[in-house]
């Protein structure tokens, strides 16, 4: 048993009610009632920090390993489909979600999409509101356009506090819809998309590279644009001292005076990987080891089903362990329960297994000698 801090000792047992709440872990000498035993690992439920359950539809549509210009240029091109059957797809993925052990996702939103899913209440959400607008004089009415989303995921959830407005990445924001922004990420998460690829550093830096055949094949001009002679991650973050947490995601071609440079901004910071969906993309995945070793927070997230093949955070596991062996399995449990409920501020309830919480139940099965292998899958019992 991992308890979302630690493996327990042998033979420790979850005592808990009918709902799922956490009464105690005893050892089982302690016990006098029968025990419900399980072949695998019990854990707490997991938490996906980084999800585009909006863009379920486009599962299997979008091609692998192009780059994230060609995937986001696919992704423009197909992303209409009927309402009806987007809300098919988003209702299986959800449900296929909660199987594999999901009880909270970070979820970015860009429309109502998966509003009328959200209120049956079967999953917790943190809603991030994102906002796009490269054109500084389109800023206001897509900042407008943001709020009232936002307004509409409030009322119709019921749920302020885990709902927030972000930028999506630095090379979509104007300095203008930055600057209108900025008093929304007061105490909040904000999460945004950070260094996917190497163009993102290429265009910061000097005004060039793929980013570009971007903005033509949106149509998109560029003429306001000056380099800032530095990585995109100088130019952002400082845009976000006001927010009480932030996420970055992807990090895929972060180094180390990134890193130092994040980490020197305050603790404030998580650092969450979608390794499924990076190989999709660009076919890479961040330096993990080199976060590490700094001691960074770390969180796990699916990305969409444009850009992976399932919604599932044991298959994320899976990935880093097969390329990073040396990586511990209670770390990664940690990033995948304990660390996720920290970053959408819902440590309150999920996480771990500490008494009064209600955090799920996760069995992990088909292991080999007690680790995680590819052949590992993962339900929820409770």
């Amino acid at each position: 048993m991992f308890d979302g801090t630690k493996m327990c000792n042998d033979g420790a047992v979850l005592v808990c009610r009918a709902d799922g709440t956490i009464e105690s872990i005893l050892s089982e000498k302690d016990l006098v009632s029968d025990v419900e035993e399980y072949s695998g690992m019990i854990v707490p439920g997991f938490i996906n920090c980084h999800c585009h359950l909006e863009l379920s539809h486009l599962k299997g549509l979008i091609p692998e390993k192009s780059g994230l210009v060609d995937f986001i240029l696919a992704v423009m091109k197909q992303r209409d489909q009927s309402p009806e059957f987007k809300q098919e797809c988003i209702e299986r993925e959800e449900s296929v979600m909660r199987f594999s052990g999901i009880v909270a996702v970070g979820d970015i939103c860009n429309t109502v999409d998966t509003l009328s899913q959200k209120t049956s209440g079967r999953m917790s959400y943190y809603n991030f509101i994102e906002l796009l607008g490269w054109l500084p004089d389109q800023a206001t009415g897509r900042y407008q356009a943001g709020r009232n989303l936002l307004s509409q995921f409030a009322e119709k959830t019921g749920d302020t506090f885990h709902l927030s407005i972000n930028p999506h990445a630095p090379y979509s924001v104007s300095d203008i819809l930055w600057n209108l922004m900025e008093s929304d990420f007061r105490e909040k998460t904000i999460t945004i998309h950070n260094q996917e690829s190497i163009a993102e550093n290429d265009f910061f830096q000097a005004g060039t590279g793929d980013l570009e055949r971007m903005y033509a094949g949106l149509n998109i001009s560029n003429s306001h644009f000056k380099a800032t002679g530095a990585r995109s991650l100088s130019f952002f973050l400082k845009k976000l001292k006001t927010a009480g947490q932030i996420l970055l995601v992807h990090n895929t071609y972060m180094n180390e005076q990134d890193l130092n440079e994040s980490l020197d901004f305050g603790n404030s910071l998580f650092f969450c990987f979608c390794p499924n969906a990076n190989r999709y993309i660009e076919d890479r995945l961040p330096d993990i080891p080199l976060f590490i070793r700094h001691k960074a927070k770390i969180v796990l997230g699916t990305d969409s089903l444009a850009s992976n093949h399932q919604l599932n955070i044991l298959e994320e596991i899976k990935t880093i362990k097969a390329h990073f062996p040396l990586i511990p399995t209670t770390e990664m449990l940690i990033w995948a329960t304990s660390n996720g409920a920290k970053a959408l501020s819902f440590d309150d309830k999920f996480g771990d297994f500490t008494i009064g919480k209600k955090p799920g139940i996760v069995l992990i099965e088909n292991l080999k000698k007690g680790e995680i292998t590819t052949g590992s899958s993962s339900r929820r019992v409770l």
